[in-house]
């Protein structure tokens, strides 16, 4: 597939009397890793199910890739903890998937051998990562993620967002993914979108995080997500470094 998988052209959406969002201008391209920041009601959240075809439009335009296979992981679901409910039927529901399929898709996000645990049981990031495994079961071409690691720590966040990208190098799925995650989007994005109800700065994420709109909406906190982007690229090449010097020897 050579063209976008979804390009949305002027795009508004109306919630509750007041438009969330505002003439939003914006594709996903095959195998991109992209991600949306921005403050607290701007809007990400809405952009995302605008994108999956999940609320109304009031102007615009969105077009997806025929036959487009998302896979949609959502940024919390409830289960009741007095429920009886394994991973494994919870991967079943709602239509029955073949057991090599559910294995193989644990396997991917990083949840192997849970097939039989309780969903109650499941620590934080245990749970997303079978929320992961679930949207992995539509073989996507696009996987979208709204704030997947909200409540988890710092090393099981960036253990999942090291998941995304594997994944994405894997599979050659793209990614969509909202976060609040400063240092994190700066690291694992190919492009980072700044909403705030609107399209406030886009593009790789050196360039935006040295943009004056996104600065005027995270204050001086962004430079130290340059200077976190910058470090763990420099620190990953410095372990490759070392990882073909070992070769070598």
């Amino acid at each position: 597939m050579s063209g976008p998988l979804i390009q949305a052209e002027g795009v508004s959406v109306a919630m509750g009397g007041h438009l969330a969002l505002q003439h939003v201008d914006m594709e996903v391209r095959p195998g991109e890793i992209i991600t949306v920041v921005g403050p607290n009601g701007s809007g990400k959240t809405t952009l995302l199910r605008a994108l999956i075809g999940a609320v109304p439009l009031s102007q615009g335009h969105v077009s997806r890739a025929a036959g487009l296979r998302i896979g949609y992981v959502p940024q919390a679901l409830s289960i009741d903890p007095t429920l009886p409910l394994t991973v494994e039927r919870f991967l079943s529901l709602p239509a029955r998937r073949a057991a090599e399929d559910r294995r193989r898709a644990l396997t991917q996000a990083g949840a192997a051998g849970l097939e039989q645990r309780q969903m109650s049981e499941l620590s934080g990031g245990q749970f997303q990562r079978v929320l992961l495994a679930r949207a992995l079961l539509e073989d996507p071409q696009l996987l979208v993620l709204d704030e997947p690691t909200t409540g988890l720590d710092q090393p099981g966040s960036a253990g999942f967002y090291r998941q995304i990208e594997a994944l994405r190098g894997e599979t050659g799925c793209a990614v969509l993914m909202v976060s609040h995650e400063l240092h994190v989007v700066m690291s694992a994005s190919d492009r980072v979108i700044c909403l705030n109800g609107h399209v406030c700065c886009h593009g790789a994420p050196d360039v935006v995080a040295s943009a004056p709109e996104y600065r005027a909406l995270f204050g001086s906190g962004t430079g130290g997500a340059l200077a976190l982007y910058r470090h763990d690229h420099d620190h990953h090449h410095h372990d490759h470094d070392h990882e073909h010097e070992h070769d070598h020897a």
